[in-house]
């Protein structure tokens, strides 16, 4: 593929993965974490992947994956030693802007208006929003309503269709890691990170900051 100049984001290719296996096809076997079990364990009663008229990432625009716009986010939430407290976490995929906002709990209701909160600001630059299947994403059409955005869900225990979220919620744990209990975590904390992560030069958006690149400076920017 090299030598045609051929290359493929590695979403993509997972993509293809998962619907062939999803087709009964064999090619998973085939990834190092195949055989790996999954940490998480749900009961009989979950409901994951079955949030009422969720939309799939299958049905997303491909330029969302190209990263070559700004204006396209990946959702999810950071949960505190024994469910006690909640961070709901938003990053703008080509630009690493982040939003933080603390909440109490995981109610579907209570975060849907947290999301159009914090981002009824920016909804210029909301244009979409992929979440995974957590049920606490299930008021996801009150959110697309309000932000006039819109939402789409990962595959279920598919973490590489929001990497971007899922490693800058590593970069989060940094500062409220595991273990700790967030119910007490302020709004002057969160900001606190939120400053600290935006005004980070990243290596893999040619060192400008997500502050730099989401505010405007330059949009004329190669996805990286």
């Amino acid at each position: 593929m090299r030598e045609k100049g051929i290359s493929l984001h590695h979403e993509t290719v997972y993509q293809f993965i998962y619907r062939d296996k999803a087709n009964g096809g064999q090619l998973h076997e085939h990834l190092r974490i195949a055989n790996k079990p999954y940490r998480k364990r749900y009961g009989k009663n979950d409901r994951r992947g079955q949030i009422k008229n969720r939309i799939s990432i299958e049905q997303r625009p491909e330029i969302v994956e190209q990263k070559t716009r700004i204006g396209d986010w990946e959702g999810d939430t950071v949960i505190g030693k024994g469910h006690k407290g909640v961070l709901l976490t938003l990053v703008e995929r080509k630009t690493l802007y982040t939003l933080i906002v603390p909440l109490p709990d995981k109610q579907s209701e209570k975060l849907a208006q947290a999301v159009i909160n914090a981002m009824k600001g920016l909804k210029s630059q909301v244009l979409t929003i992929t979440y995974d299947n957590g049920k606490e994403f299930a008021d996801h059409e009150r959110m697309a309503k309000a932000l006039e955005a819109d939402i789409y869900f990962a595959h279920p225990y598919a973490s590489w269709e929001r990497g971007i979220n899922e490693n800058t919620n590593g970069l989060i744990r940094q500062y409220f890691p595991k273990g700790m209990d967030l119910r007490g975590v302020t709004i002057e904390q969160t900001q606190y990170v939120m400053d600290r992560l935006n005004n980070r030069p990243r290596s893999s958006r040619g060192g400008k900051t997500p502050n730099e690149l989401f505010k405007g400076l330059r949009v004329d920017l190669l996805a990286a």
